[in-house]
């Protein structure tokens, strides 16, 4: 259980809750149910491997956090070199599973996202900039991309839409959730946006970038990628998404702070948003 812990399958469930979806709009219906097992399969080993090579870096900043304290390198249910062997196994293996069972494209977007992740977000960005979720969370774009190429072979305008939406989605998901744990961060000085920035600031880049994701959300329907379900669904999510972050920005102007700022509001509908989005993404082709 201590390796499973280790490839974070909850974060793992929601970057596969986006891959399926995709992969069903790609296909304008049902695509091969044997591709979607081998693509949520390769997707698993290569987030696994990244969450892992994460685990082995942060190890450090782990130990100091609260909600990290438990994580098996922390607790010493895993070795350091027990860790990184084990990431270097599940990266390996799954770049050779997409390119072997799936093709070619999806194993380099697979790899490209372990290794954007890994390098670039915790190595390089995480402990150097308050911007670090915002371009750190192009690793948890690639799974739209991966799940369209693994039925096209290719990446189209409808994929890259998508891909922008959990760009923008991930700062206003994320965001709350480190205001919750700024003292976390603090302990530990990672400089999340909330650490280095009072409330109004964090409050106020939530809605800049919740403005952007319903509006790039909405793109799908004019430029031909989706019926009229879709976009009714996307609409109706993004105006309660913008209800509530307007609600937080108006808390934390009026300068309320602890529980009543209620933070975490936002966090929880941010999940079931992006579920809901990419379930309609999914049965859009069917009513067509």
């Amino acid at each position: 259980m201590a390796f499973v812990a280790l490839t974070k399958p909850r974060v793992i469930e929601l970057l596969l809750m986006t891959t399926v979806p995709v992969m069903f709009l790609a296909a304008q219906g049902v695509p091969d149910l044997w591709l979607v097992v081998k693509t949520c399969v390769g997707g698993y080993l290569s987030a696994g491997g990244a969450a892992a090579f994460n685990m082995y870096y942060d190890r450090d900043i782990d130990a100091l956090m609260e909600r990290t304290a438990q994580r098996p390198l922390v607790t010493g249910m895993v070795s350091p070199r027990e860790c990184l062997v084990f990431a270097f196994a599940l990266a390996a293996v799954s770049t050779a599973w997409f390119w072997a069972l799936v093709n070619p494209l999806s194993a380099m977007l697979s790899l490209g996202a372990l290794v954007f992740y890994v390098v670039i977000y915790t190595m390089w960005l995480k402990r150097r900039t308050s911007q670090n979720i915002v371009w750190g969370g192009i690793a948890g774009c690639m799974p739209v991309l991966i799940g369209w190429s693994s039925v096209t072979n290719e990446v189209s305008w409808a994929a890259v839409i998508l891909f922008l939406v959990i760009f923008f989605w991930t700062p206003p998901h994320y965001w709350p959730l480190s205001m919750k744990v700024k003292e976390d961060y603090e302990r530990a000085n990672v400089p999340m946006l909330p650490v280095i920035a009072g409330n109004k600031v964090v409050a106020k880049q939530i809605v800049l970038y919740s403005w952007a994701m319903v509006i790039v959300s909405l793109l799908l329907w004019p430029l031909g990628y989706t019926g009229w379900f879709y976009p009714v669904v996307a609409a109706v999510l993004g105006g309660f998404w913008l209800k509530e972050a307007h609600a937080l920005q108006g808390r934390a102007k009026a300068g309320i702070m602890g529980a009543k700022l209620k933070e975490m509001r936002l966090f929880h509908w941010s999940i079931t948003y992006v579920s809901l989005l990419f379930v309609a993404v999914a049965v859009d082709p069917f009513l067509r």
